[in-house]
């Protein structure tokens, strides 16, 4: 039997089989390849029969949290992830974000705002595939190397240096627009994409933490410079290869 490789697939996992099934019905009246999952053992063997474009997830499941599967999944070539929780706070939201989350929606959700955010996330990862495409394979900066299509970053002692998702989305914001001051509203949107309802707070958290791997690995330069009361500006010359 062959499998339709046209058609995006998307697993959602969720441990309420009402919801399970409203968002599986809904999405695939839509378009899209559709498995379900009640917890992270379900999950992994939806995944071994076919790999997801996208995963909703619960963050509220039995046995492993959706948190911590969250963590597991954000890897370069995983899926895309939406986060869904009824844990609505800011700090629920930004810990999201910060494990590699594209998306975090508080429930209950209408299922076409989950809809629209499903489309909005699968698109921006396709416009950035398009994007790599279109540019040479890896950034050199510093005697950093960031390879962008295997989403690795390497320090100038040749050593793999560990990114979440989202602070490789925020480097490689950083080194396409070098010497330039680039707002927090900026920096959301070339990360998160225009459909972002992520928080400023977030950048912040985020921006810290590159900065601090960057350090540690480099020769004691400060590559990514705050510009009070605008942004900030990365100080480095970028050549690609």
């Amino acid at each position: 039997m062959t499998m339709d490789t046209s058609v995006e697939h998307i697993l959602v996992v969720d441990d309420d089989p009402g919801i399970r099934g409203l968002v599986g019905d809904f999405l695939t009246l839509n378009g899209y390849k559709v498995a379900t999952a009640a917890d992270a053992k379900s999950m992994e063997r939806a995944l071994s029969e076919q790999m997801a474009d996208l995963v909703v997830l619960d963050v509220m499941l039995p046995g492993e949290d959706g948190l911590s599967i969250c963590r597991r999944l954000s890897r370069p070539g995983g899926p895309a992830l939406i986060m869904l929780s009824a844990m609505g706070e800011e700090t629920d939201r930004i810990v999201g974000l910060e494990l590699g989350a594209d998306d975090y929606l508080a429930k209950p959700c209408n299922p076409r705002e989950l809809l629209a955010r499903i489309r909005a996330v699968l698109r921006r990862r396709s416009e950035h595939l398009d994007e790599h495409a279109a540019l040479a394979a890896a950034c050199e900066f510093a005697g950093w190397r960031l390879d962008l299509v295997r989403h690795e970053l390497r320090s100038p002692q040749g050593v793999f240096v560990n990114l979440t998702s989202g602070e490789f989305s925020l480097l490689r914001a950083f080194v396409e627009r070098p010497q330039r001051v680039l707002t927090r509203d900026q920096l959301l949107e070339m990360a998160r994409g225009p459909d972002s309802d992520a928080f400023d707070r977030a950048i912040d958290v985020q921006i810290s933490r590159l900065r601090r791997k960057l350090e540690n690995g480099g020769e004691g330069e400060e590559l990514i410079r705050t510009v009070r009361n605008e942004g900030y500006l990365f100080n480095a010359k970028v050549t690609r290869s």
